[in-house]
């Protein structure tokens, strides 16, 4: 995979990935930590990255997700399609998609890392 040089492309959040263990970690368009650059594999379980979250139901999953999907496995905050950077009103779905995770808690359990 080619290093996107984007900033969307590393430090947007592009889903929400549920773990084994029921946490989330938030990933940019290269399926990395958000943040992270590197486009060799990384594997979760080696950074503090994974997050318990109080609340995310279905209901909640669906105005997270760009497609209304209640799926709570991988939330996709936007796509191809609906690129944030791309326009005005697509960064303006995102933004209240982000509002939505920015409303959640974060559980008490013990987060990985």
């Amino acid at each position: 995979m080619a290093l996107q040089h984007e900033l969307r492309h590393t430090h947007f959040v592009y889903c929400l990935d549920q773990q084994a263990d029921g946490s989330y970690v938030f990933l940019n368009r290269n399926y990395k930590p958000v943040g992270f650059i590197d486009v060799s594999f990384t594997n979760y379980d080696e950074y503090p990255v994974a997050v318990h979250i109080k609340g995310l139901t279905a209901a909640k999953a669906e105005k997270i997700s760009y497609k209304s999907d209640p799926s709570t496995s991988r939330i996709y905050l936007y796509n191809d399609g609906c690129v944030p950077t791309d326009s005005a009103k697509y960064m303006t779905e995102y933004l209240k998609r982000l509002g939505v995770i920015a409303s959640l808690k974060i559980d008490g359990k013990k987060h990985k890392g």
